[in-house]
């Protein structure tokens, strides 16, 4: 008998891995053939369908399986994200207990049915593989049980599961579940597997167990709360034959494989992977030349950049232009997509300023701008001289938008040093950044928080 093994470490609820991070527990766990890498419902549409992308780009044998949530438009982000997947399943996951439905979803039985259906049938429009998991199953109404499995069946789903979440049945009793569940179902036609929770320590015991009474697949997790994938390898690999069970596992591979996997998940711990700590109280993800597009891309989305395709590439390009020859930082990275991001017509042109500061006096600025030829000028009051620019500038175009961030940084040494600022300014929720070089820093300044505005002025005309 043919044993699948669906991991879902990626899955866990309190995730703390970095994108890079994640796709490297997705190599591993596709070098160590798994049958099946679980990925988390879309909720950063952006950063969360890259990182479906990016994993379906290598596994190609086996399934990227991608939660849908319950909602239409949860199922039509998964879908998106699985677009070019070659064996992409959507995973519908559903209370089947009177206390999961009404508490999670608020929702009595027959409409928890009801939406089953739907969400089941339409997922079923858009990709064959459609897997029902029944949340808490173990704690069902057993007719209400039966008609969610009828009801997903009815409506395509190809696979279902019986999670244990609550941990409360035994293995013998475990076993007595299943075997009612599975009596009722077409094996042939339709992949039965289990979901158990090891917060008993009998999790592996329990799904044996069911595999004796005609589970197919068991979902795994490297260092979670579910069956312990490095028990449940060993247990394929000592006692399958045996058993009569074999998996695609590779067992030549399996414990090398499984430490590099603890290795990431013990530094994603640990904060330690790809962080390190300035001489100040903030913390910046290095990057290196070793770093591919999709690394740096889910990176910008990150920061709160929204970017087109084509900038993605440009920042890219850059990156890479700039990292043989060293790593860079966070900070860093910020000041690439300023100065190859989005870069827009002049809108707004500097033509002079003034600035007044003092300790006996108050910050004033004196700005003069051109738009379509015609000069404009502001003057404001402000707390320090940037400030007071800023003000003077957001005078003259008759628009206040929120100052995200402001950063300065010497680009060259000695007392002629080029200054380096960076103005991130946020419109209509989304981030546009702004890049200025001056030997002058207020200059540098100005500059930057010009070529923002006109990077939002060109984006909202």
């Amino acid at each position: 008998m043919k044993i699948k093994i669906a991991d879902k470490t990626l899955c866990r609820e309190v995730n703390t891995f970095s994108f890079k991070e994640k796709i490297e527990l997705a190599r591993q766990l596709n070098n160590m053939d798994v049958d099946i890498i679980e990925l988390p419902q879309i909720e950063n549409v952006k950063a969360d369908t890259l990182l479906v992308k990016t994993v379906s780009s290598f596994v190609k044998k086996n399934i990227v399986s991608v939660a849908t949530g319950i909602t239409l438009e949860g199922i039509e982000n998964s879908v998106a994200a699985l677009s070019n997947t070659e064996n992409p399943r959507l995973r519908i996951e559903v209370p089947a207990s009177t206390v999961g439905m009404e508490y999670t979803c608020h929702k009595k039985a027959p409409q928890m049915i009801e939406l089953l259906g739907k969400l089941v049938s339409y997922a079923k429009e858009k990709i064959d593989d459609i897997e029902f998991c029944a949340i808490d199953a173990t704690r069902a109404e057993s007719d209400v049980l039966d008609d969610l499995i009828s009801v997903a069946l009815a409506n395509g789903a190809t696979a279902v599961t019986l999670c244990d979440n609550a941990s409360e049945l035994l293995p013998d009793a475990f076993a007595d579940f299943i075997n009612s569940v599975v009596s009722k179902i077409d094996t042939t036609k339709v992949e039965v597997g289990v979901a158990c929770d090891n917060k008993n320590g009998l999790a592996a015991a329990n799904a044996v167990m069911a595999l004796k009474s005609g589970a197919q697949t068991i979902k795994t997790d490297a260092d979670g709360n579910n069956v312990p994938l490095m028990t449940m390898g060993a247990i394929m690999k000592n006692s399958g034959e045996f058993n009569g069970f074999e998996s695609g596992i590779k067992f030549t591979e399996f414990n090398r494989t499984y430490n590099q996997i603890l290795w990431i998940i013990g530094n994603s711990k640990n904060q330690k992977t790809g962080v390190t700590v300035s001489n100040t109280d903030d913390e910046f993800v290095s990057f290196s030349s070793t770093d591919d597009k999709e690394t740096v891309t889910a990176a910008v989305i990150k920061l709160g950049y929204d970017l087109t395709e084509e900038d993605y590439s440009k920042v890219y390009e850059e990156f890479q232009r700039v990292t043989e020859k060293k790593n860079i930082t966070s900070k860093e990275l910020e000041a690439i997509i300023a100065s190859v991001a989005l870069q827009v017509p002049t809108t707004y042109k500097l033509v002079s300023y003034l600035i007044n500061n003092g300790n006996i006096i108050s910050a004033t600025a004196q700005i003069t701008l051109e738009k379509d030829g015609e000069s404009m000028q502001g003057v404001s009051i402000g707390d320090g001289p940037i400030d007071a620019a800023f003000l003077a500038i957001e005078q003259i175009i008759g628009h206040r938008y929120e100052l995200d961030d402001f950063q300065i940084q010497s680009v060259t040494e000695g007392t002629e040093a080029m200054g380096s600022a960076i103005v991130k300014l946020r419109s209509g929720g989304k981030l546009y950044s702004g890049n200025g070089i001056s030997t002058d820093i207020i200059g540098a300044a100005i500059k930057a928080y010009i070529a923002a505005v006109n990077k939002i002025v060109y984006e909202e005309a």
